[in-house]
């Protein structure tokens, strides 16, 4: 069963009522934040990746394509892969002065995490 189809039904294990029906909710996506009200986290992560360093970028709030477009730009600009997953970016390597200075730039509020 897919992950989607499995969350759907989440919280209901039976019911007696012979007329139930499942209420769908349906997902709504949030308006994007503009650059300035963005408040944006710059951090380095090496847990769980053999030692090799990944530059993460957390705390955007909007939809998922605005936050893919950023991210697309954000691995342009490094010249690096990445990834853009659980409303995180992920930039293979250490990045993170770059990209600091890259949505300093932009206009976002950016805070360094760590080290």
């Amino acid at each position: 069963m897919s992950k989607q189809k499995k969350n759907q039904f989440d919280g209901i294990v039976y019911s007696t009522n012979q007329h139930f029906e499942y209420e769908e909710t349906e997902k709504t996506d949030v308006e994007t934040l503009v650059p300035q009200k963005q408040q944006l986290r710059v951090a380095l992560d090496k847990r769980q990746r053999a030692g090799k360093a990944v530059t993460l970028v957390s705390g955007f709030i909007g939809r998922s394509a605005d936050l893919e477009k950023l991210g697309k730009t954000l691995k342009q600009r490094c010249g690096g892969g990445g990834t853009v997953k659980d409303n995180e970016i992920l930039i293979q390597g250490d990045f993170r002065a770059k990209i600091f200075d890259f949505l300093l730039k932009e206009g976002y509020k950016v805070k360094q995490i760590g080290g």
